[in-house]
Protein backbone atom coordinates (compact mmCIF):
# COMPACT_ATOMS: atom_id res chain seq x y z
CA UNK A 1 0.00 0.00 0.00
CA UNK A 2 1.54 3.34 -0.63
CA UNK A 3 1.89 6.16 1.25
CA UNK A 4 3.17 8.63 -0.68
CA UNK A 5 6.51 8.14 1.17
CA UNK A 6 9.44 5.91 1.71
CA UNK A 7 11.67 6.95 4.77
CA UNK A 8 13.87 4.02 5.55
CA UNK A 9 12.96 2.27 8.47
CA UNK A 10 15.40 2.53 11.50
CA UNK A 11 16.88 -0.43 13.45
CA UNK A 12 17.30 1.18 16.86
CA UNK A 13 13.72 2.53 16.86
CA UNK A 14 12.33 -0.74 16.80
CA UNK A 15 10.23 0.76 13.19
CA UNK A 16 8.56 -1.88 10.94
CA UNK A 17 6.01 -0.24 9.16
CA UNK A 18 2.81 -1.69 8.47
CA UNK A 19 2.31 -2.17 3.77
CA UNK A 20 0.10 -4.80 3.63
CA UNK A 21 -3.95 -3.49 2.57
CA UNK A 22 -5.73 -6.28 4.00
CA UNK A 23 -4.46 -6.42 7.21
CA UNK A 24 -5.02 -2.39 7.40
CA UNK A 25 -8.34 -2.95 6.21
CA UNK A 26 -9.19 -5.36 9.42
CA UNK A 27 -7.52 -2.75 12.15
CA UNK A 28 -9.54 -0.03 10.57
CA UNK A 29 -12.75 -2.48 10.68
CA UNK A 30 -11.76 -3.42 14.32
CA UNK A 31 -11.50 0.00 15.55
CA UNK A 32 -14.23 0.88 13.85
CA UNK A 33 -14.50 4.90 13.77
CA UNK A 34 -17.50 6.87 14.82
CA UNK A 35 -17.82 10.50 14.68
CA UNK A 36 -16.76 12.65 17.43
CA UNK A 37 -14.24 9.81 18.68
CA UNK A 38 -11.30 11.41 19.57
CA UNK A 39 -8.32 9.00 18.35
CA UNK A 40 -4.98 9.12 19.04
CA UNK A 41 -2.37 7.21 16.95
CA UNK A 42 0.54 6.26 18.52
CA UNK A 43 3.73 5.65 16.09
CA UNK A 44 2.11 6.45 12.65
CA UNK A 45 5.55 5.79 10.81
CA UNK A 46 5.03 5.95 7.45
CA UNK A 47 1.10 6.60 7.84
CA UNK A 48 0.08 3.37 6.64
CA UNK A 49 -2.63 3.00 9.25
CA UNK A 50 -2.82 6.83 9.61
CA UNK A 51 -4.31 7.60 6.31
CA UNK A 52 -7.09 5.10 6.12
CA UNK A 53 -8.18 6.01 9.35
CA UNK A 54 -8.36 9.66 8.26
CA UNK A 55 -9.91 9.05 4.94
CA UNK A 56 -12.39 7.29 7.45
CA UNK A 57 -13.07 9.84 9.93
CA UNK A 58 -11.27 12.79 8.89
CA UNK A 59 -9.13 13.71 11.76
CA UNK A 60 -6.59 12.50 13.90
CA UNK A 61 -3.85 13.38 16.26
CA UNK A 62 -1.12 11.19 16.13
CA UNK A 63 1.98 10.73 18.31
CA UNK A 64 5.61 10.39 16.65
CA UNK A 65 9.37 10.56 17.67
CA UNK A 66 11.00 9.63 14.85
CA UNK A 67 11.43 13.76 13.42
CA UNK A 68 12.69 12.48 10.05
CA UNK A 69 8.89 11.35 9.72
CA UNK A 70 7.22 14.84 10.90
CA UNK A 71 7.25 16.82 7.50
CA UNK A 72 6.30 13.89 5.14
CA UNK A 73 3.28 12.78 7.28
CA UNK A 74 2.26 16.50 7.18
CA UNK A 75 2.24 16.77 3.71
CA UNK A 76 0.46 13.43 2.84
CA UNK A 77 -1.58 13.16 5.34
CA UNK A 78 -3.30 16.80 3.73
CA UNK A 79 -5.10 14.80 1.13
CA UNK A 80 -6.55 12.57 3.35
CA UNK A 81 -7.86 14.67 6.59
CA UNK A 82 -6.59 16.52 9.35
CA UNK A 83 -3.59 15.25 11.17
CA UNK A 84 -2.58 16.76 14.53
CA UNK A 85 1.63 15.85 14.84
CA UNK A 86 2.98 15.77 18.43
CA UNK A 87 6.76 15.26 18.37
CA UNK A 88 8.01 13.16 20.91
CA UNK A 89 8.24 10.43 22.95
CA UNK A 90 4.65 8.77 24.11
CA UNK A 91 5.99 7.82 27.13
CA UNK A 92 6.24 11.90 28.02
CA UNK A 93 2.66 12.45 26.39
CA UNK A 94 0.33 12.44 29.36
CA UNK A 95 -2.98 10.85 27.84
CA UNK A 96 -5.11 12.48 30.52
CA UNK A 97 -4.40 16.12 29.32
CA UNK A 98 -4.50 15.06 26.00
CA UNK A 99 -7.82 13.24 26.68
CA UNK A 100 -8.80 16.74 28.52
CA UNK A 101 -8.16 18.42 25.11
CA UNK A 102 -9.32 16.63 22.38
CA UNK A 103 -12.80 15.31 23.74
CA UNK A 104 -13.78 17.82 26.99
CA UNK A 105 -17.09 16.94 26.67
CA UNK A 106 -16.50 13.02 26.86
CA UNK A 107 -13.01 13.20 28.81
CA UNK A 108 -11.95 10.40 26.95
CA UNK A 109 -9.52 9.00 23.82
CA UNK A 110 -8.85 5.78 21.92
CA UNK A 111 -5.60 4.88 21.42
CA UNK A 112 -4.67 2.83 18.36
CA UNK A 113 -1.27 1.98 16.76
CA UNK A 114 1.46 -0.16 15.84
CA UNK A 115 3.70 -0.64 18.46
CA UNK A 116 7.46 -0.78 18.55
CA UNK A 117 8.17 -4.28 20.17
CA UNK A 118 11.09 -3.05 22.24
CA UNK A 119 8.84 -0.43 23.98
CA UNK A 120 5.07 -2.28 24.20
CA UNK A 121 5.07 -3.24 28.00
CA UNK A 122 6.62 0.50 28.70
CA UNK A 123 3.85 2.24 26.29
CA UNK A 124 0.73 -0.43 27.85
CA UNK A 125 1.74 0.69 31.69
CA UNK A 126 2.05 4.30 30.50
CA UNK A 127 -1.38 3.53 29.07
CA UNK A 128 -3.18 1.81 32.50
CA UNK A 129 -1.70 4.71 34.36
CA UNK A 130 -4.19 6.84 32.47
CA UNK A 131 -7.09 4.14 32.25
CA UNK A 132 -9.61 6.37 33.67
CA UNK A 133 -9.45 8.70 30.02
CA UNK A 134 -9.35 6.03 27.86
CA UNK A 135 -12.33 4.19 26.08
CA UNK A 136 -10.47 1.43 23.96
CA UNK A 137 -7.03 0.53 22.43
CA UNK A 138 -6.46 -1.21 19.30
CA UNK A 139 -2.85 -2.29 19.62
CA UNK A 140 -0.54 -4.50 16.88
CA UNK A 141 1.86 -5.78 18.98
CA UNK A 142 4.28 -9.17 19.00
CA UNK A 143 2.44 -12.37 19.43
CA UNK A 144 4.03 -13.65 21.69
CA UNK A 145 3.18 -10.37 23.45
CA UNK A 146 -0.61 -10.73 23.11
CA UNK A 147 -0.60 -14.10 24.62
CA UNK A 148 0.87 -13.09 27.45
CA UNK A 149 -1.41 -9.71 27.84
CA UNK A 150 -4.28 -12.63 27.47
CA UNK A 151 -3.20 -15.40 29.32
CA UNK A 152 -5.21 -17.26 32.11
CA UNK A 153 -3.67 -18.65 35.54
CA UNK A 154 -1.54 -22.08 34.80
CA UNK A 155 -0.38 -20.51 31.44
CA UNK A 156 3.47 -20.99 31.17
CA UNK A 157 3.09 -17.16 29.70
CA UNK A 158 0.70 -15.46 32.50
CA UNK A 159 2.52 -12.96 34.21
CA UNK A 160 2.57 -9.18 35.69
CA UNK A 161 1.84 -8.09 32.79
CA UNK A 162 -1.46 -10.59 32.07
CA UNK A 163 -2.53 -9.36 35.88
CA UNK A 164 -1.67 -5.82 35.83
CA UNK A 165 -3.49 -5.48 32.37
CA UNK A 166 -6.62 -7.56 33.43
CA UNK A 167 -6.95 -6.07 36.16
CA UNK A 168 -7.60 -2.90 34.82
CA UNK A 169 -9.25 -3.37 31.43
CA UNK A 170 -10.58 -6.43 29.45
CA UNK A 171 -8.15 -7.72 26.71
CA UNK A 172 -9.58 -9.48 23.62
CA UNK A 173 -6.91 -11.24 20.99
CA UNK A 174 -8.06 -10.28 17.15
CA UNK A 175 -5.93 -11.94 14.52
CA UNK A 176 -2.33 -12.63 14.04
CA UNK A 177 -0.32 -10.53 11.38
CA UNK A 178 2.48 -12.49 9.74
CA UNK A 179 6.05 -10.83 9.30
CA UNK A 180 5.50 -10.37 5.16
CA UNK A 181 3.15 -7.21 6.25
CA UNK A 182 5.85 -5.59 7.19
CA UNK A 183 8.36 -3.66 5.88
CA UNK A 184 11.07 -5.03 7.28
CA UNK A 185 9.52 -8.21 8.01
CA UNK A 186 10.21 -9.06 11.56
CA UNK A 187 11.39 -12.53 12.96
CA UNK A 188 8.37 -13.45 14.09
CA UNK A 189 4.42 -13.13 13.92
CA UNK A 190 2.05 -10.11 15.16
CA UNK A 191 -1.14 -10.00 16.65
CA UNK A 192 -4.09 -7.24 16.74
CA UNK A 193 -5.20 -6.99 21.16
CA UNK A 194 -8.41 -5.02 21.60
CA UNK A 195 -8.13 -3.16 25.58
CA UNK A 196 -11.08 -1.68 27.19
CA UNK A 197 -10.62 -0.25 30.38
CA UNK A 198 -13.12 -1.52 33.19
CA UNK A 199 -15.01 1.34 34.45
CA UNK A 200 -14.37 2.92 38.03
CA UNK A 201 -16.66 1.02 39.79
CA UNK A 202 -15.45 -2.73 38.64
CA UNK A 203 -11.76 -1.66 39.38
CA UNK A 204 -11.47 -3.29 42.86
CA UNK A 205 -8.04 -2.37 43.62
CA UNK A 206 -7.67 -0.18 46.81
CA UNK A 207 -4.26 0.97 46.51
CA UNK A 208 -2.89 0.98 43.11
CA UNK A 209 0.49 0.55 44.23
CA UNK A 210 0.70 -1.36 46.50
CA UNK A 211 -0.87 -3.53 44.06
CA UNK A 212 1.51 -3.38 41.53
CA UNK A 213 4.25 -3.84 44.32
CA UNK A 214 2.70 -7.12 45.15
CA UNK A 215 2.48 -8.55 41.45
CA UNK A 216 6.20 -7.03 40.81
CA UNK A 217 7.32 -9.59 43.99
CA UNK A 218 5.52 -12.02 43.12
CA UNK A 219 6.57 -12.54 39.48
CA UNK A 220 9.45 -11.41 40.30
CA UNK A 221 11.19 -15.20 40.04
CA UNK A 222 8.58 -17.28 38.89
CA UNK A 223 10.19 -20.12 40.49
CA UNK A 224 9.66 -19.31 44.06
CA UNK A 225 6.64 -19.84 46.34
CA UNK A 226 4.44 -16.90 47.36
CA UNK A 227 5.75 -17.22 50.83
CA UNK A 228 9.23 -16.49 49.26
CA UNK A 229 8.52 -14.33 46.77
CA UNK A 230 6.38 -12.15 49.03
CA UNK A 231 9.08 -11.93 51.75
CA UNK A 232 8.91 -8.71 52.93
CA UNK A 233 5.76 -7.85 51.11
CA UNK A 234 3.25 -10.17 52.74
CA UNK A 235 3.64 -13.24 55.48
CA UNK A 236 2.50 -16.04 55.16
CA UNK A 237 -0.39 -15.24 57.77
CA UNK A 238 -1.68 -12.29 55.31
CA UNK A 239 -1.24 -14.87 51.94
CA UNK A 240 -3.48 -17.33 53.90
CA UNK A 241 -6.18 -14.53 55.27
CA UNK A 242 -6.31 -14.21 51.41
CA UNK A 243 -7.44 -17.66 51.04
CA UNK A 244 -4.10 -18.46 49.26
CA UNK A 245 -1.84 -21.12 50.32
CA UNK A 246 1.70 -19.51 50.97
CA UNK A 247 3.58 -22.66 49.29
CA UNK A 248 1.57 -21.92 45.65
CA UNK A 249 3.11 -20.02 42.90
CA UNK A 250 2.28 -16.63 41.51
CA UNK A 251 1.57 -18.28 37.85
CA UNK A 252 -1.26 -20.55 39.76
CA UNK A 253 -3.00 -16.81 41.34
CA UNK A 254 -5.75 -15.94 39.34
CA UNK A 255 -6.00 -11.75 38.88
CA UNK A 256 -8.86 -11.31 41.56
CA UNK A 257 -6.80 -13.04 44.17
CA UNK A 258 -4.47 -10.73 43.28
CA UNK A 259 -6.43 -7.71 43.99
CA UNK A 260 -8.10 -9.13 47.39
CA UNK A 261 -4.61 -9.82 48.96
CA UNK A 262 -3.12 -6.57 47.85
CA UNK A 263 -6.56 -5.17 49.25
CA UNK A 264 -6.29 -7.09 52.72
CA UNK A 265 -2.26 -5.61 53.10
CA UNK A 266 -3.92 -1.99 52.12
CA UNK A 267 -6.62 -2.64 55.10
CA UNK A 268 -4.21 -3.99 57.60
CA UNK A 269 -1.66 -1.77 57.40
CA UNK A 270 -1.05 0.14 60.97
CA UNK A 271 -2.35 4.15 60.53
CA UNK A 272 0.76 6.46 59.31
CA UNK A 273 2.71 3.09 57.86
Amino acid sequence: MSTGFTEPAKKHLGQNFLHEKGVIDKIVQAINPQPGDAIVEIGPGQGALTFPLLKRHGALTAIEFDRDLHTPLQAAARAHGQLKLIEGDVLGVNFSTLAAELAPSEGKIRLVGNLPYNLSSPILFHALDHAACIRDMHFMLQKEVVERMAAEPGSKVYGRLSVMLQAYCSVTPLFVVPPGAFRPAPKVDSAVVRLVPKPTQQVLVSDHTRFAHVVRAAFGQRRKTLRNALNGVADSAAIEAAGLRPDARAEQIAVADFVHLANLLTANEPAGG
